[in-house]
């Protein structure tokens, strides 16, 4: 459903806070906050996880997610859904899956005060990123 006039891949390209929804072995859904990227070109949104938890464990047993995100006044919503790349996690700093979350950094927040420090840390707290191919996207402006 969509108001009038309103395009829910505007809210996700505005948005850079939005809830991760993966599917636990249980069925049930994992809900997690995250910081996010929709790249409305490449049909792609980008999310940074850390290794060993429930939403990356989830991912790799059933590589489908769905992302929510909601307008500053909450007055609209948008879901985009699709199939999931894990990339990660880098053992070097300078490997090609810590310059893929350096791309990531870069989209959702700009440049790092120290990008040897952020790769380093990349690297210890294990980061994987996450590529969701977008398939579908919906949402509603109540406004």
């Amino acid at each position: 459903m969509t108001g009038s006039g309103f395009d829910p891949h505007d809210l996700l390209e505005q948005s850079r806070i939005g809830v991760l929804a993966t599917v636990k072995a249980s069925g049930l859904p994992q809900l997690s906050p995250v910081a996010v990227f929709y790249d409305r070109a490449a049909g792609t949104i980008s999310i940074s996880v850390t290794d060993g938890r429930a939403k990356t464990v989830n991912l790799r047993r059933d590589p489908r997610a769905a992302l929510e995100v909601a307008s500053a006044d909450n007055k609209a919503w948008a879901t985009a859904e699709g199939a999931v790349t894990l990339t990660g996690p880098g053992t070097s700093p300078d490997s090609p899956e810590i310059e893929a979350l350096v791309d990531y950094y870069r989209a959702v927040a700009g440049e790092h005060p120290d990008w040897n420090e952020y790769r380093a840390a990349m690297v210890a707290d294990r980061r994987v990123l996450v590529t969701i191919a977008v398939t579908h996207v919906y949402g509603q402006s109540i406004a």
